[in-house]
């Protein structure tokens, strides 16, 4: 039963993130933006069945299919978010169409994996989805930060509670 709990938890934990990334959300820019994330990351590590001890070579090449999709997700949300910063300082951000799609991909991708690995007979326990589930944010955090240290403040009014200045990240 705890398999189960663990799938739900992660659905509604990937529901409650696309939810809230596709809304306008105030970021911080400052160093803890990978505290969470990393922190997060060292629990999977920890726990036992992040690999597949009857199929171990198989297992790490999965591990690290699902690994490469997770930063590659990460990177690709993280590039599609729109970033400003709003007259006060203040550093704001919002999922775009485009995060949606590359949410989906992601996750067509590892449901791919996931098909191609119980077949073959590798069962990772939940550590693993764990791992990428962290490493995906991670990502975009890191994406999202670099180009926010270097944003000026938009003047003048705002629209519909965006700024009305051109922004760096406006692409989709």
């Amino acid at each position: 039963m705890s398999g189960l709990i663990n799938v739900l938890v992660i659905i509604a934990v990937i529901a409650l993130v696309v939810v809230r990334q596709c809304s306008a959300r105030r970021i911080s820019d400052d160093w803890r933006w990978w505290v969470l994330p990393g922190i997060l990351i060292l629990l999977p590590l920890r726990r036992p069945g992040l690999t597949d001890p009857r199929h171990e070579a198989l297992s790490v090449v999965v591990l690290g299919a699902e690994l490469l999709v997770g930063l590659v997700v990460g990177v690709g949300w993280g590039w599609t978010t729109r970033l400003w910063r709003e007259s006060d300082g203040s550093l704001w951000s919002r999922g775009t169409k485009a995060t949606l799609l590359v949410w989906t991909g992601g996750l067509a991708l590892r449901a791919a994996l996931s098909g191609t690995a119980v077949p073959m007979g590798i069962r990772q326990g939940s550590a693993a989805p764990m791992a990428v589930l962290t490493l995906t944010p991670l990502a975009r955090s890191g994406v999202l930060t670099w180009p926010a240290r270097g944003m000026s403040p938009a003047y003048g009014d705002a629209v519909g509670g965006l700024s009305s200045q051109p922004v760096w990240k406006d692409r989709v």
